[in-house]
């Protein structure tokens, strides 16, 4: 009995041991890189939420209450009320987005363009600042060019991926990808908005690069397009202001380079620690935008160097979580949108930036999740929904690429076969460098078991 009661002890041991190599190799999948990566996306994404909220409440109560309207908390309320709103529809897509987007991304394109040269229409249109970017009245307004920009992504991930040879052969790539993105930022463009215009450019380069495009290729569109850019510049009056404005904004401190001398006093004023939360005093009638394009100055001013670095290490986490999500995909489609959308991110954040701190031209471009903005903030939050899907491990999309796929077949012929076999050649190196993964763990497990015996018995 004792003999018998002691081996049922040892079972009784070995089996939790057992379990626990169960749930360790469960553990140890490939699903768990992609899942910590879920979650560095979710906790940098309500991290800036939650900065971008105390940061429009500081910029905007101030002046609030000054103009006697209200008690300071409306811009917050309404700040809260869009996130919120972009939360559900992030969680939404986080579920199987990535696979249901396919059948709308035509029709969204379509809607989006659409609503863009609606905006030039008399009585239609919203007239800010002398630029016609918004659709609606009073509160509820609405700004196109934010869901062009994730149509964008869609659209071009979409053809990419059922035709990745195209990035080889600028006539084919131009047939229609580059007439669709070339079309959508001359119509941005005429708003004037040259900021969303430059985001839509960058997000596109990333695309192209990460679906193989040779840099000889992308270094002649860049050209040409910086060259149009020069020429537009060179014509419209309110872009050669702008222009000269970054090159000098202290010549023209008291007309267009105004906002951007402001900036630049709240930024030095600030030091490195800030004066602190809430006692900024350039947001009070003397920084224009303080709640959205130029939040980073009053964040500068109050937090100083240190409230900016923090800032930008949230972002970090979101381009190196979103490269690693699309490196790990399971299909060039899911890769390609996983990049786009972090291409998205990361370039309008770099914009903003770049404009407050004097070292890019002013486009009014908002900072992604923390600036004031109901389109800005609901669209990001949906791209980072189709992000987290993509990084959770979708496959549902796997299928609907490869039937739509089959059902061009037989009008693009070779190139077909050619978008199924680089599908094919995707999922093959997926698979192997997971195996490879797998294998790495399996034997630095059973090393440190090996040694843990030893030293056991020693």
């Amino acid at each position: 009995m004792p003999a018998a009661a002691a081996r049922g002890r040892r079972t009784a041991k070995a089996s939790p041991s057992r379990a626990g190599r169960g749930l360790g190799a469960k553990r140890s999948s490939p699903a768990v890189e992609r899942s910590l990566e879920h979650r560095i996306l979710i906790t940098a994404t309500l991290c800036l939420l939650a900065f971008g909220a105390v940061m429009v409440y500081s910029a905007s109560s101030a002046t609030t209450v000054l103009r006697g309207h209200g008690y300071g908390s409306g811009y917050l309320i309404k700040f809260l009320v869009y996130g919120a709103l972009g939360l559900v529809v992030m969680r939404v897509l986080a579920r199987d987005g990535v696979a249901k987007v396919q059948s709308i991304t035509a029709p969204l394109l379509v809607v989006s363009f659409v609503l863009v040269v609606a905006v030039h229409i008399p009585h239609v249109g919203v007239s800010v600042n002398g630029a016609r970017r918004w659709i609606g009245s009073g509160p509820l307004q609405f700004q196109p060019s934010e869901l062009m920009k994730i149509a964008l992504v869609l659209y071009s991930a979409t053809l990419l991926a059922k035709r990745p040879q195209r990035v080889h052969d600028l006539r084919e790539l131009a047939k229609p990808l580059l007439f669709v993105v070339g079309g959508a930022c001359v119509l941005v463009f005429s708003q004037p908005d040259l900021g969303t215009a430059m985001v839509i450019a960058f997000t596109f380069s990333a695309l192209l690069v990460a679906a193989g495009i040779p840099m000889r290729k992308l270094g002649v569109m860049a050209a040409v397009v910086l060259g149009l850019v020069l020429v537009y510049a060179l014509v419209r009056p309110y872009a050669r202001a702008r222009l000269t404005s970054f090159l000098d904004p202290w010549a023209h401190a008291s007309s267009s380079g105004f906002q951007a001398v402001q900036g630049q006093i709240a930024i030095g004023s600030g030091g490195m620690f800030g004066v602190g939360p809430g006692q900024s005093v350039q947001k009070i009638f003397y920084l224009p935008e303080a709640r959205t394009d130029f939040i980073l100055a009053v964040i500068a001013e109050e937090l100083g160097v240190i409230g900016v670095c923090a800032l930008l290490f949230l972002y970090g986490l979101i381009g190196y979580a979103g490269l690693r999500a699309a490196k790990a995909a399971r299909s060039l489609y899911s890769a390609l949108i996983a990049v786009g959308v972090t291409a998205l991110i990361l370039s309008q954040a770099t914009l903003n930036v770049f404009a407050v701190l004097g070292l890019a031209p002013l486009t009014g471009v908002p900072l992604p999740f923390v600036s004031y903005g109901s389109s800005s903030l609901i669209v990001m939050l949906a791209g980072m929904g189709l992000l987290l899907n993509v990084a959770s491990g979708a496959t549902g999309h796997v299928r609907a690429v490869g039937s739509s796929r089959r059902a061009q077949r037989p009008r693009s012929g070779g190139s077909a076969d050619a978008g199924a076999r680089e599908s094919a050649r995707w999922a093959g190196e997926r698979s192997a460098e997971q195996d490879r993964d797998s294998r790495r763990r399996d034997r630095r497990a059973r090393g440190a078991g090996t040694r843990g015996g030893r030293s056991a018995a020693g």
